[in-house]
């Protein structure tokens, strides 16, 4: 944050002398000046004795001692107004401003100007610590900060929880009376299990060395990272259970209400003339939701089973060639890339690849359009790129989030799937409308090095 400078103000030339240093030379010479009066006339009158010998010497020597006294005044008030200004500063006080048109005005201005801008950082600092205490009051994380004895001076609310104990008994404690002076040996970062007088489970611990007013310090920074990962688990759960109830719910209400009709109609007597098309419709509605539940399972299981990948080198120019005679419904052309070698499981990127394929095609059917597919080197990784004419991907956020589908009939696990191949090999997967014309525009990677590159900018990761 900037702070408005100070006025600032032309630098006088020194063609003459100061006001505060004339008053004080012309002061020197009017107390000096009855001598000098006394002189002048005891050697214009030639008087060698009398009463004036010793009338005029003493009359001088008061008159000097007045004048004396009065200009010593005139000198030490500015002074003793200045030492003022000087000591409110030093005592923290910065309220007090003198007036700067005084004998001493240039050196005033600059000491009201000075305690102006010391009031001005005072107040900065108190907002700012005030901010940096509701932030730390805020955080989930434990926060403690310990001097160079290694006793602790600060800990927030979280920390305080964590320690089970108010701040008026954890404050000038060593970190060894605390429990936490392991937490202060090791490696900067790591997770670890510990057990706080208010909580155990797993956290991530990170300290670093501080300084302070020339004196070293501590930082320790503790983070329960088992409630995080127990809330996305739980979050995790929830999701997957309202698509197995909603999709389970789908299939059992109808073939519920089925098996209740059918009862009632063989509860008949007589039985109906068109009793026979009856059970055989009411049959046949049962068994397609039985047999679209079991696709559904059967497709969760495929996703929650997928094995870890076995690689070895696949030669991505005939991979990609034997995928494309695949797909018969439109037209599919694969843009020659030149040789690529990858380390991948061949049968698990070639169901990536298909599932890509099979959603590019069904978007580029219905308007006569075609595929194309890509493959090059970038960025030290393999890049394999679907392209289709299409409407373009949907505005979600949700497009690899299993059994998500704006297709009728889908089963929304394809590109979850796809993503979770191309993960495991340690890449990535993205899926972005095109910027040149209508289609969307996939996008899978793999490392050639063990490092992957970063994500391509401005598009959505699977």
């Amino acid at each position: 944050m900037t702070t408005p400078t100070e006025p600032e103000r032309a630098p006088r030339r020194r063609t003459q002398m100061p006001r505060f240093e004339r008053r004080v030379f012309y002061g020197a010479l009017l107390v000096a000046l009855p001598a000098w009066l006394v002189v002048l006339v005891l050697s214009a009158s030639g008087a060698q004795g009398g009463v004036w010998r010793w009338v005029l010497p003493f009359a001088a020597a008061a008159s000097t001692l007045w004048l004396a006294r009065r200009h010593l005044r005139r000198v030490s008030w500015p002074l003793y107004t200045l030492s003022g200004l000087l000591e409110a500063l030093r005592e923290g006080d910065y309220s007090l401003r003198g007036a700067s048109g005084g004998v001493l005005g240039d050196v005033i201005y600059d000491i009201n100007a000075l305690a102006e801008r010391l009031q001005r950082e005072r107040l900065e600092f108190e907002e700012s610590s005030y901010l940096l205490g509701k932030t730390l009051a805020a955080l989930d994380s434990g926060v403690f900060v310990f001097d160079e004895g290694l006793r602790l001076r600060l800990a927030n609310p979280a920390g305080q929880r964590l320690l089970d104990a108010p701040r008026d008994r954890l404050f000038g404690r060593t970190a060894i009376e605390l429990g936490l002076d392991v937490l202060l040996e090791g490696a900067p970062a790591r997770v670890l299990a510990h057990r706080f007088p208010g909580r155990g489970g797993r956290f991530e611990i990170r300290h670093a060395p501080l300084r302070s007013g020339g004196r070293g310090g501590r930082l320790l920074v503790v983070n329960d990272v088992g409630r995080v990962l127990r809330e996305e688990e739980r979050a995790a759960w929830q999701r997957l259970l309202r698509v197995l109830g909603h999709e389970v719910n789908n299939s059992l209400a109808p073939i519920q209400s089925m098996a209740g009709t059918l009862a009632t109609l063989a509860a008949r007597d007589p039985l109906p003339d068109d009793w026979r098309e009856d059970f055989r419709g009411g049959l046949e509605v049962i068994g397609h939701r039985a047999e679209a539940l079991g696709r559904f399972l059967s497709s969760y299981s495929k996703l929650a089973r997928l094995p870890p990948p076995q690689p070895r080198a696949v030669e991505l120019s005939a991979l990609v060639a034997k995928v494309a005679k695949l797909e018969q419904r439109v037209p599919v052309q694969a843009e020659a890339g030149g040789p690529l070698d990858v380390e991948a499981d061949p049968d698990q990127l070639e169901q990536a690849l298909i599932n890509l394929l099979r959603n590019a095609a069904e978007a580029a059917l219905p308007g006569g359009g075609g595929v194309r597919v890509r493959w090059r080197r970038e960025a030290g990784r393999a890049l394999l790129e679907v392209e289709d004419d299409g409407p373009g991907p949907p505005p979600s956020d949700n497009l690899f989030v299993p059994f998500f589908t704006t297709k009728p009939g889908g089963s929304g696990i394809g590109l979850a799937l796809v993503r979770q191949i191309a993960e495991a090999h340690g890449g990535g997967v993205t899926l972005a409308a095109r910027e040149e014309a209508r289609g969307a525009l996939a996008r899978l990677w793999l490392p050639l090095a063990p490092a992957s590159s970063p994500l391509p900018a401005g598009e959505r990761v699977g």
